[in-house]
């Protein structure tokens, strides 16, 4: 029997829909999603005796009303969701709008399937293990920005940053709301209304057209964005590793070059989540990176926590997902490393990063083309 179970406010998918399941979540009065569980209404007969007091109308919470947003549709085993795709995020429990797919290369070294790619360690990195890739999709979304206060499994609203043309060498630029998900990350729904997703964006890139399904088609602005910032959205290559039931997943991406003292000056941006896949609550203490630079320069990096947090991974929160930068005075190089976690019995183990590659492309030039809403980073 199909079925989801809630778990803090996320879904935990545990078997197909074979019929159509409503989709509720409550809001306050500023309608603002709330951290109360996202609801299926023909799910609540299976878990009617774990999630009563949040179906129940006399006992939801206090100024919260219970709305309908949308339909959940089947999950998709083969093929790529198309543009306009509403979804709900397994891991998140956000609600998004899929933008369009990247068909990525993921190296996973928990596994070894048949694939004609392969990837080596880096210089220095422990081990020598070869790494088959395997294609994956991925893909480009909008986050509703009504569920970003709630995502506490995240360092910050995920966004996507660029070297926008600026006298400043160090400038960047983000475009907040912007994130990249997997496959299985998405868990596809309808909806009757026609701006089902806020974000500043949502109009500008998608129009609704009831007669088709998705809903939502593409505009010319979102065609001609894509096309125009391509190369800096790209995504080619993920890593993941799985340390004592900790699965570190990590996605490089190139932002270009910029000239400051006579030289160059490369820059990439990583993505990284730590997903529990155990029972036993762990928190993250420490960073330990080696990037290595094609120029010659192995630089050790140390430090507390992550982007200043020292996230708790557990049963009901198991993951943790945050972005950073990384720049070289090569056009290449490799990063690799581990963090140390702790048990709550005060022990501590090592988990590794998977080691990855940061490449340049041909064309480095920034763009300028940056459609709003966008932040300095300076």
């Amino acid at each position: 029997m199909a079925a989801c179970v809630l778990r803090q406010g996320l879904f935990s998918w545990v078997g197909k829909y074979s019929e159509k399941h409503t989709l509720h979540v409550y809001f306050n009065s500023r309608h603002q999603a709330n951290r109360s569980p996202w609801q299926c209404s023909r799910c609540a007969a299976v878990t009617a005796i774990q999630q009563r007091r949040f179906m129940s109308s006399r006992m939801r919470p206090e100024g919260k009303v219970l709305e309908t947003v949308g339909v959940f549709e089947t999950q998709k085993q083969h093929g790529s969701y198309e543009t306009g795709q509403l979804f709900l995020h397994s891991v998140f429990g956000y609600r998004g709008v899929v933008l369009f797919p990247w068909p990525a290369r993921l190296y996973d070294r928990d596994v070894s399937p048949a694939a004609p790619e392969t990837k080596s360690e880096p210089p220095g990195a422990q081990g020598s293990k070869e790494v088959k890739g395997k294609t994956h999709t991925y893909y480009q979304v909008l986050i509703d920005t009504r569920d970003c206060p709630h995502i506490s499994q995240r360092s910050q609203t995920e966004a996507v940053t660029f070297l926008a043309n600026h006298e400043d060498s160090r400038a960047l630029y983000a475009i907040p709301g912007l994130d990249y998900v997997s496959q299985e990350d998405i868990l596809p729904y309808n909806s009757t209304d026609q701006v089902p997703v806020q974000h500043e964006l949502f109009e500008r890139f998608l129009m609704h057209n009831p007669s088709k399904g998705p809903r939502f088609v593409p505009r010319d602005g979102l065609r001609a964005w894509q096309d125009m910032n391509h190369r800096w959205l790209e995504l080619s290559d993920v890593h993941r590793e799985t340390t004592e039931n900790i699965r570190v997943t990590v996605i490089p991406f190139h932002m270009g070059k910029r000239e400051a003292q006579n030289s160059n000056v490369y820059w990439w941006r990583y993505c990284i989540r730590l997903e529990n896949l155990g029972n036993e609550v762990v928190q993250l203490r420490e960073r330990h990176w080696r990037i290595f630079s094609l120029s010659g320069t192995l630089e050790t990096v140390r430090g507390r926590g992550v982007v200043g947090r020292e996230p708790v991974l557990s049963k009901d929160q198991p993951a943790f997902q945050y972005s950073s930068h990384v720049s070289l005075q090569s056009p290449s190089g490799h990063m690799w490393g581990s963090y140390r976690l702790e048990r709550t019995n005060g022990t501590f183990f090592d988990v590794r990063i998977p080691p990855f590659s940061l490449e340049s492309k041909k064309d480095d030039t920034p763009n300028s083309f940056l459609p709003g809403p966008f932040t300095s980073l300076l």
